[in-house]
């Protein structure tokens, strides 16, 4: 027991595991990610309606969406976005990793009577037989990404977006990284059933990477025959360092807001929004 305890509350190496595809391909654990994506009351897999409407409703006027314009979603979900997107006429792909959200928005569409092309694959090897004129990423998708994934996805962004082409995407910003703290949780059942449909205890541990302003939120789940573990890095940023890994895979930040709907750049915001470009 002592050496279990230990093993919980022993930070990591950086980014020394990689557990995203648990959240996406488990079948009970889908179903609640698919579940917190659409609860309309909570920030938690998705953003609010109100925010999702108001950030739709910003993009579409900044970018002049419409009939033709060729959108790609990134990390779409349950289409909360892409459904939105193609009710202006325009031509949208979504792409994902469960299988699960890919359903329930293909459905949507279909009720619809929208075409959206939903993809279901890892976004980091998406590999574009076309380009969009825009393309977003949004709610910090990009923050769960180690450096390399960072330059490999800005790899595939590059080849997907047309030349006059724009991505827009946000992450969490350094003044989000301070008022996180290194903390231990246990509880029976953490999130109330979340992890698993069978009884299960719970540990969830939040460790800080000062140097390079990464959060681990770590969750040792113990059931009855085994004891595993979900590993959600978070990467914070200035926007002197999103500016520099950006240009350094050959995009220009153009335009830069607190959030994805628009609101001025403050310095004091959680998140930075950005509006990139290709470097001509």
């Amino acid at each position: 027991m002592f050496d279990l305890l230990e093993n919980i509350n022993q930070r990591p190496e950086l980014y020394s595991a990689y557990t995203a595809d648990v959240l996406w391909t488990t079948p009970h654990i889908s179903e609640q990610m698919l579940a917190a994506h659409l609860n309309e009351t909570m920030d938690i897999a998705s953003r609010r309606t109100e925010f999702i409407d108001r950030s739709v409703n910003w993009l579409n006027s900044r970018f002049s969406i419409g009939a033709g314009t060729r959108i790609a979603d990134f990390g779409c979900g349950p289409g909360l976005y892409t459904t939105r997107f193609a009710r202006t006429g325009a031509k949208v792909t979504g792409i994902d990793f469960s299988e699960n959200s890919l359903k329930y928005a293909a459905e949507t569409a279909q009720k619809e009577n929208m075409e959206i092309n939903y993809l279901h694959q890892n976004y980091l090897e998406y590999q574009p037989n076309q380009t969009f004129d825009l393309i977003t990423m949004i709610f910090c998708d990009f923050c769960a990404l180690n450096q390399l994934q960072r330059k490999q996805l800005l790899s595939v962004f590059y080849k997907a977006l047309a030349d006059n082409g724009s991505l827009v995407l946000d992450v969490f910003s350094l003044n989000a990284y301070e008022k996180r703290d290194i903390t231990t949780t246990y509880a029976p059942s953490l999130m109330n059933g979340f992890w698993s449909a069978d009884p299960y205890f719970s540990f969830l541990n939040t460790f800080k990477y000062d140097t390079e302003k990464v959060i681990l939120d770590k969750y040792t789940i113990i059931e009855k025959t085994r004891t595993w573990e979900v590993y959600n890095w978070l990467k914070y940023f200035s926007l002197q360092t999103l500016k520099a890994e950006f240009l350094n895979s050959g995009f220009q930040i153009i335009e830069y807001y607190d959030t994805v709907a628009g609101a001025p750049h403050s310095a004091k915001g959680d998140e930075i929004a950005i509006i990139a470009q290709k470097l001509k």
